[in-house]
């Protein structure tokens, strides 16, 4: 690489970090200052309120990365455009093509980062931040758990499912068990509610029935109330909502891959979480593009005007991203469409600002 090239990288690099250094301890001080009431009200011991703020500065910055990456470019850049030193590259005979190299250089280590932390580090620290999340400021682990139409297979044979739970009194509605060798259905229990018994380490159905496939003719049994044994527990019965972005790549993709086998409902939000893991580090480049061809013309208005566009443009990337995501995962729409639109809307913007640059 040349000078020019180490001088741009080295700007890009640098002002990227300096922007997350400023801004993490501002959402940091905002957010102590909303939860600190919850914090004593729940007595939550000092050692696990550190440890939270350490979750949240990998959780916070892995939410608010294209923010950050979009305004530390358009900033440098709008500083290189404003002393005149873009004009003066471009009048040395580079062309802008050849002037985004070290910008691709930085988006590249940008996306290598952003790959690492979201797939090994993030995963880590949103377990911790969502524990604690959920156990100080909402008032129990609990409350974090999905707690309808849950479904589960508890062997190679057997599905569960429950129309909905309530974790407090430990009571699933509207019970059913299926037993199945191979294709055939054996028998089906089913129960207007199950509900753990501490005491006996039991499950207690009420409203009994079990039927039993025959041949010819079925045979049911009924039983106002029946203690028995199952083979499952209350954790797996329900997870957590927010179990997937805890897992790791490869702990992710055979998650899901169990999820699958056993007809969970939520596949879609499990999928969300993969594809928004991949689509980060491809975002990097989008957006640098859209920051350099916005940022380095000089501008009447000057910087002020350049991270005006800058900020609404990461504002609506990250809008489109929630909105995109949340519809996949409440709709059968694709998680991978979902995702990948976002890069896509401002793909296709980066190509038309990039074609339209001043050279």
């Amino acid at each position: 690489m040349k000078i020019i090239d180490w001088y741009i990288l080295k700007r890009y690099l640098m002002t990227f970090f300096a922007m997350m250094v400023l801004f993490i301890p501002i959402g940091i001080m905002i957010d102590v200052s909303e939860k600190v009431d919850k914090m004593i009200a729940n007595e939550a011991p000092t050692s696990e309120i550190i440890a939270y703020y350490i979750d949240f500065t990998f959780y916070f910055a892995s939410f608010l990365f294209p923010i950050f990456l979009f305004l530390s470019i358009i900033w440098f850049t709008s500083k290189l455009a404003n002393n005149t030193e873009v004009i003066a590259i471009l009048s040395s005979g580079i062309s802008f093509r050849r002037f985004l190299r070290p910008y691709f250089i930085g988006a590249t280590i940008i996306a290598i980062f952003a790959f690492i932390m979201g797939m090994f580090i993030v995963p880590d620290a949103s377990e911790g931040y969502n524990d604690f999340y959920i156990t100080y400021l909402k008032g129990g682990r609990d409350k974090g758990r999905e707690t309808t139409n849950l479904f589960n297979q508890i062997n190679e044979n057997e599905y569960i499912y429950v129309s909905s739970f309530t974790p407090s009194t430990k009571i699933g509605y509207n019970f059913t068990l299926e037993n199945f060798k191979g294709n055939e259905l054996q028998y089906k229990i089913t129960a207007s509610n199950i509900r753990w018994v501490d005491k006996d380490s039991t499950y207690r159905l009420s409203s009994y029935i079990k039927r039993i496939v025959g041949e010819r003719d079925d045979i049911i049994i009924k039983e106002n109330r029946l203690d028995t044994i199952f083979d499952f527990d209350l954790e797996d019965l329900t997870p957590v909502s927010y179990v997937a972005e805890t897992k790791n790549l490869f702990e992710l993709n055979e998650f899901i891959q169990q999820q699958r086998d056993k007809g969970a409902p939520n596949i879609n939000t499990y999928l969300v979480v993969k594809y928004k893991r991949w689509s980060l580090p491809v975002s990097a480049f989008i957006l640098t593009i859209i920051a350099v061809s916005v940022s380095s013309m000089k501008r009447r208005g000057g910087m002020g005007l350049n991270l005006a566009i800058g900020i609404s443009l990461a504002f609506i990337f990250v809008f489109f991203d929630k909105v995109f995501g949340t519809l996949a995962e409440q709709s059968d729409f694709s998680p991978l469409l979902a995702v990948a639109l976002p890069n896509i809307i401002f793909g296709v913007l980066a190509i038309y600002l990039l074609n339209n640059a001043k050279r």
